[in-house]
């Protein structure tokens, strides 16, 4: 009877072509997973940005003769431009500040144990419940020429403010951002604060630490991570708050109001799409650059906290 003399190198062979097989299954299985979103993802977000940023160096939709930069240098010197881009940018750095700071106060107040917080909390997310038109809704109510607001004032003998259109048009906005989106921002707050572990804040506190020093040396340090991902998510919403300032003035609103979408949506009442494709990439590349330099800060921040 033949016997068969083990021999190392070949088991050694044979598990490494076992493993490799084993890789190459798995790497078919993944990609079979994955490839229906890539596929949507190239076709529905790459395949459009490829066509604006193509459409954006012709003359026009009908015309589709190169003319290099002449679209971008046009929008960029156009004085409507300028004004939203300025609008826009102002706008965000007043909401997206306030937006974080508020938010976290909120939420360190409703973490702490006081009377009431159930329904406060239900007030303060009450507005993610709302749809848009009820919003702009109420703010008309409020805020119009002849609305509550003036009607509250008049008793005063303080005369009316047209507030849509005069230098409050920004604040009335503002407002209504924050009513909006502060809710939201308070629960990931919430979560963050309640992630903190309660042993280094015990043992901070038995050390003589008091509330501040805790938050600023131990929770702060904890939260950078929320207080980016909320200051992202701020700075895309301060840049979509063109549909309630839409639904409330109009294609043209008083001069402070005028943001880049609304300069965008007329190019594209205009049949304008040479410009419409250009101010489209500007708009993504300033985008772009403000979410870089985010993410550099939040970086560093990172490594200073594990440091």
């Amino acid at each position: 009877m033949a016997t068969h003399e083990y021999n190392p190198e070949k088991a050694r062979q044979r598990r490494i072509r076992g493993k490799r097989k084993k890789s190459i299954r798995e790497w078919f299985i993944f990609t079979g997973y994955l490839a229906p979103s890539l596929i949507g993802v190239m076709l529905f977000f790459f395949g459009p940005i490829i066509i604006i940023l193509f459409n954006s160096f012709q003359r026009s939709a009908t015309n589709t003769t190169f003319v290099g930069t002449d679209n971008y240098v046009r929008v960029w010197n156009n004085q409507a431009f300028q004004t939203a881009g300025k609008n826009t940018l102002i706008f965000a750095a007043l909401a997206v500040p306030l937006a974080v700071i508020l938010s976290l106060l909120l939420a360190l107040l409703l973490s702490a144990k006081i009377p009431g917080r159930s329904m406060f909390r239900s007030i303060l997310l009450n507005p993610m419940m709302v749809p848009v038109a009820s919003i702009v809704l109420i703010w008309q109510v409020m805020f119009s020429y002849s609305g509550a607001l003036n009607t509250y004032l008049g008793w005063f003998g303080i005369d009316k403010i047209d507030w849509m259109k005069s230098g409050w048009s920004q604040i009335v906005i503002l407002i209504l951002f924050l009513w909006k989106n502060l809710g939201y921002n308070m629960v990931l707050f919430l979560s963050a604060i309640n992630a903190v572990p309660v042993e280094i804040l015990e043992s901070a506190k038995m050390d003589g630490a008091n509330s501040v020093r805790r938050f600023f040396s131990i929770k702060l340090a904890y939260l950078w991570p929320t207080i980016f991902f909320v200051g992202i998510m701020s700075l895309i919403n301060s840049f979509k708050v063109f549909r309630e300032i839409y639904l409330l003035t109009g294609d043209y609103p008083y001069d402070t109001l005028y943001m880049l979408q609304h300069y965008m949506n007329n190019m594209f009442k205009h049949f304008d799409y040479a410009r419409l494709t250009a101010s489209s990439i500007i708009m993504c590349i300033v985008m772009i650059v403000i979410v870089g330099v985010l993410f550099f800060f939040e970086n560093r921040l990172g490594r200073d906290v594990e440091e």
